[in-house]
């Protein structure tokens, strides 16, 4: 009975946990949402204020080509850094521990299955026996 008691304990504590930690990620997910939205104000600032001076030494054609040339320059630069991106050392790591541990798990209880298939035949070869 002691048993049963602290496995309910400890489901209730990781549920307490795991709704802590998702009240946790919500939170930052809204910070970092109002962190996007002044680094996009930022960026628009920043264009803006490339416009005016590029306006200052160029025409107007001009400073917007330069402009676009800009955007599309750092939009190529970007997009190689993502596509470049891949899993890494860690990554690799814990999906061959995740891998290891379900096919264990899965051997695990295979071993069980059989057991307990053994030990039903020997139960019924025991009462027969009788």
């Amino acid at each position: 009975m002691r048993t049963l008691r602290l496995a309910r304990i400890a489901l209730e504590a990781e549920g307490l946990r795991l709704r802590q930690r998702a009240r946790r990620g919500v939170a930052r997910l809204a910070l970092l949402a109002m962190a996007c939205g002044f680094l996009l104000a930022a960026a628009g600032f920043a264009h803006a204020a490339a416009w005016l001076w590029l306006r200052l030494h160029w025409d107007p054609p001009q400073a917007a080509g330069l402009m676009v040339g800009g955007d599309v320059v750092l939009a190529m630069f970007f997009a190689l850094l993502a596509a470049r991106s891949s899993a890494g050392a860690i990554e690799r790591e814990a999906l061959a521990v995740r891998r290891r541990a379900v096919e264990s798990a899965v051997g695990a209880y295979a071993l069980s299955a059989l057991a307990l298939q053994v030990l039903g035949l020997l139960g019924r070869v025991m009462r027969r026996r009788h």
